[in-house]
């Protein structure tokens, strides 16, 4: 283990952030402005040749489904988005995606509300189930109550 180094994987003049690794650790899912909108992008690992545009008009937080068959990120328009995705490996690796597909307005937080996390939803293995960080804008829920030193009260 101690002759593993760092090494540059990608470095322009765009901000890139939000990186992924693939399941097999063979592609990098990233999230670029260099269209001019938060965009969802897929490049080789390590080597980082080549790149593929996932999103189509805006998206970022991708995901991986355990498998690395299928990719989730929330679009521009908050909806979470799935993309299937096809790779070979070999020495001229190859990767091949279909369209995107909107599962389900996210109502994710919005960016940066929450304390500079960058990770608002996580994804099952078998991508059938989302965990979400919400705004919860628009529920209606009761109120939480809160019992503080309980058991004395049943004293009484």
């Amino acid at each position: 283990m101690a002759d593993r180094k760092p090494v540059l994987f990608l470095q322009s003049e765009f901000n890139e952030f939000q990186g992924q690794l693939s399941p097999d650790s063979r592609w990098m899912a990233y999230t670029s402005d260099e269209s001019g909108l938060r965009e969802v992008y897929v490049r080789p690992f390590p080597s980082g040749d080549g790149k593929w545009k996932i999103s189509t008009a805006g998206g970022e937080q991708s995901r991986w489904r355990g498998d690395g068959k299928e990719l989730f990120y929330t679009a521009a328009d908050g909806k979470m988005t799935a993309v299937q995705v096809k790779t070979a490996p070999g020495s001229k690796s190859s990767f091949d995606w279909g369209v995107p597909v909107p599962l389900f307005d996210s109502h994710i937080v919005p960016a940066g509300s929450i304390g500079g996390v960058s990770s608002q939803y996580d994804v099952t293995a078998d991508g059938k189930r989302f965990l979400v960080v919400t705004s919860g804008a628009g529920a209606s829920s009761p109120p939480l109550t809160v019992v503080v030193n309980w058991i004395a009260g049943l004293k009484k």
